[in-house]
């Protein structure tokens, strides 16, 4: 192993390296000085980001355990960015909430530990590293939902969220160790050609399926997410929505496409019924919530259900359909949780009703919030809109039009449901509305970043072109 093999793990080799500075920065440097360890880890992790867009190429370590190539190079790099800006929108809170506390450096260190998981999971090659990835990924996320310890519902989502994650984890184990009894191997390239028992083996692509769909809260396996984005701070649950539940996803594409590809009839079957029950049930139940956070928590839910659609087509098509949304996606909620943030941070207030007469009183943080919500809702031209065009247009390409009707008629349903918000904000009065406050800066710019890429990436046909080039992992 050579120095240019082994950096094909530089992003993962970097972050680590900023894990180790920030551990050493919290012990050495004054109480005195410790908000300097925001800044710290803002500029620590900004270089990290800007380093991840530039090409590693293309390769394996350790037998084939961990795997380079332009399109899991290319998702890092767009989760590294996501991450970038939910810090961004975190800097506030962590002075207001964490610092008096001494906490800011920790949550630093959770947050990147979290992120190092997912790296390893999207470049996994077995289900070792895929699994040591998963965990490593999910356990500081569960120590970030009960982050604010003197909030009896943030501790109470850690608790729901460590039971859940437990069960699902034992789960999705035993479901590798039947694949693994099967197969003889572990990894992946092998198991895809040595499956010997169809039976055995389908059992252990379900319940692998179980352990993953609970990350990305596929019915029925979404009970934990509006009580987990509810009790939890607002930047982890923005962060779960988005960055935890992509990284899943990519590692369930990855898995149908490639590893279990021969048992495509079968778990076309299950993914089409998922589909349809995640998309009615997010949709459904998002119509009754007050609450900002459990409404985009069950529209996360609808969300990965429209994903699956993409999924179903098990080509290239649906490869770059899967990215090219989840691309979108982080950025369309990002913004609306970076909204619904702000707003509870200044307020303390997270309902709808609450937002009655915002545009009066805060007029751009209004207008964002309805960008992000059209972009969720896929209404032209935000972004939004392109994205789930081509996830119709790949279940299309397989003749799944009676589920592209159903798709179609949820997101009838959602139109509906995304507007309650923005009629709140500008159509209804209210003689007490939110009264103005200044945004910090840290927040705007996170703003202005993710309301520009909302407009720009449906616009410029070069990103989907860029994905399309980079998307045969087959």
């Amino acid at each position: 192993m050579n120095l240019d093999t082994f950096m094909l793990m530089r992003d993962e080799i970097v972050l680590t390296g900023i894990l180790l500075i920030l551990l050493i920065a919290e012990v050495l440097w004054s109480p005195k000085n410790k908000k300097g360890l925001i800044y710290l880890g803002l500029l620590l992790f900004a270089g990290y980001t800007l380093q991840s867009f530039f090409s590693m190429g293309t390769g394996s370590l350790f037998g084939g355990s961990f795997k380079a190539y332009p399109l899991v190079n290319f998702f890092k790099a767009s989760l590294a960015f996501g991450v970038m800006v939910i810090l961004l929108q975190s800097v506030e809170w962590i002075k207001q909430k964490l610092l008096p506390n001494d906490f800011s450096a920790e949550f630093f260190i959770l947050i990147f530990a979290s992120l190092l998981g997912i790296n390893f999971m999207v470049s996994s090659g077995d289900f070792l590293i895929f699994y040591i990835g998963l965990e490593l990924a999910t356990m500081p996320v569960i120590a970030l939902t009960a982050f604010e310890f003197y909030n009896h519902r943030s501790v109470e989502a850690g608790v729901k969220y460590i039971m859940l994650a437990s069960v699902s984890s034992a789960i999705l184990l035993f479901g590798v160790s039947l694949v693994y009894a099967t197969a003889g191997s572990i990894f992946f390239d092998d198991i895809k050609g040595a499956l010997q028992l169809p039976l055995l083996e389908i059992i252990g692509l379900v319940m692998i399926f179980t352990g993953i769909a609970f990350k990305i809260s596929l019915v029925p396996f979404h009970f934990w997410a509006a009580d987990v984005y509810e009790g939890a701070p607002t930047v982890v649950s923005n962060y779960l929505s988005v960055i935890s539940k992509a990284g899943a996803v990519y590692v369930l594409m990855t898995l149908l496409f490639i590893t279990f590809r021969v048992f495509e009839t079968e778990w076309n079957w299950i993914m089409y019924g998922i589909a349809i029950l995640t998309m009615f049930v997010g949709n459904i139940f998002a119509l009754r919530q007050q609450n900002m956070k459990r409404f985009l928590a069950f529209s996360s839910i609808a969300q990965a259900g429209f994903i699956l659609l993409a999924m179903l087509s098990n080509d290239q098509m649906g490869v770059k359909a899967i990215i090219y949304f989840l691309l979108i996606y982080i950025f369309s909620n990002i913004a609306a949780f970076g909204v619904v943030h702000i707003i509870s941070l200044k307020t303390g207030k997270e309902n709808i009703d609450d937002y009655n007469g915002l545009y009066t009183s805060n007029p751009k943080l209004s207008l964002a919030l309805m960008i992000a919500l059209f972009s969720l809702a896929g209404i032209p031209p935000v972004s939004g809109f392109f994205a789930k065009f081509f996830l119709y247009a790949a279940a299309a390409s397989k003749g799944y039009y009676v589920l592209i009707f159903i798709a179609v008629l949820n997101v009838t349903i959602s139109l509906y449901y995304y507007l309650l918000p923005i009629r709140a904000a500008f159509l209804r009065r209210n003689e007490h509305p939110i009264p103005y406050f200044k945004i910090d800066i840290f927040s705007k710019i996170a703003l202005v970043i993710v309301m520009v890429g909302l407009m720009v990436l449906g616009l410029y046909s070069g990103v989907f072109s860029y994905i399309s080039s980079i998307s045969n992992i087959f």
